[in-house]
């Protein structure tokens, strides 16, 4: 099982990565079945969750039914635990929209749940996030995970982000953050999927954020809020959630 994961996530293209996994979680909870670790978003129990990644392969951390992984499990409890997310009314944007979320979001009855992404086949509106095609202060609420590291400037999506929000409205941009690093990590000449995936960690990421990941939010405009939500759950939870220690949410304000 570990070896055909990390061959499909090396070789086959994100989209039909998304449609080949509708008939991957339907097949997996049931050889995975157990009650070692749970998933707070589908609230399925296994005896395991599946291995994910390819140079830095995580063993134990991809939920089999709803496919969400350590970042994902961390964000839903901290929009229920921290937000109005579940219960106000909220006008969303949901940039590059993760399987995990996409049906709960699209039944919930007090959100209005805009996807969009260049790519994706779950995405409502097909764009270029350095140029977005909405209105300035259009949404409540903006999720864009593990997206910059992606984009050619991340400084002008942090700004494209900031614009669509409405005043008082809020963003989460979760990055991978190599936090042995004081800066992010970037040059523009490596170019290969090889060199890529050795220095940035992905062949298709063109950066590595560093502790100053932050500050370049702030210099968008946002005021940032460091939430160690890890923290604030017992050991015990944190474990069979297999949630990743130290994983800080940033909660950028406008």
């Amino acid at each position: 099982m570990k070896e055909i994961i990390t061959f499909l996530m090396r070789h086959v293209p994100r989209p039909l990565l998304i449609r080949f996994s509708y008939l991957f979680n339907k097949i997996s909870p049931v050889l995975m079945k157990g009650d070692k670790v749970a998933c707070p978003i589908c609230e399925h129990h296994f005896r395991a969750f599946l291995p994910y990644g390819t140079v830095k392969r995580r063993d134990g951390v991809l939920c089999p039914s709803c496919l969400s992984l350590e970042r994902h499990r961390l964000l839903w409890l901290f929009l229920k635990s921290k937000t109005d997310f579940f219960t106000a009314k909220h006008e969303l944007l949901h940039i590059a929209p993760e399987q995990c979320f996409y049906k709960r979001f699209r039944a919930m009855k007090n959100i209005h749940h805009v996807t969009a992404d260049l790519e994706s086949p779950l995405a409502d509106v097909k764009m270029d996030i350095h140029k977005m095609p909405f209105e300035n202060e259009s949404f409540d609420i903006v999720l864009c995970n593990h997206v910059l590291e992606h984009v050619d400037d991340d400084a002008q999506a942090m700004r494209e982000i900031y614009r669509v929000l409405k005043p008082g409205g809020w963003a989460v941009m979760q990055v991978p953050l190599d936090d042995t690093r004081e800066f992010t990590y970037e040059d523009k000449s490596i170019t290969s999927p090889e060199e890529r995936e050795k220095h940035f960690w992905q062949k298709d990421h063109v950066r590595l954020f560093g502790r100053d990941y932050p500050k370049r939010l702030e210099n968008a405009g946002f005021r940032v809020e460091a939430i160690d939500l890890g923290n604030e759950i017992p050991d015990e939870l944190r474990a069979k959630y297999r949630l990743m220690e130290g994983e800080i949410i940033y909660w950028c304000h406008k």
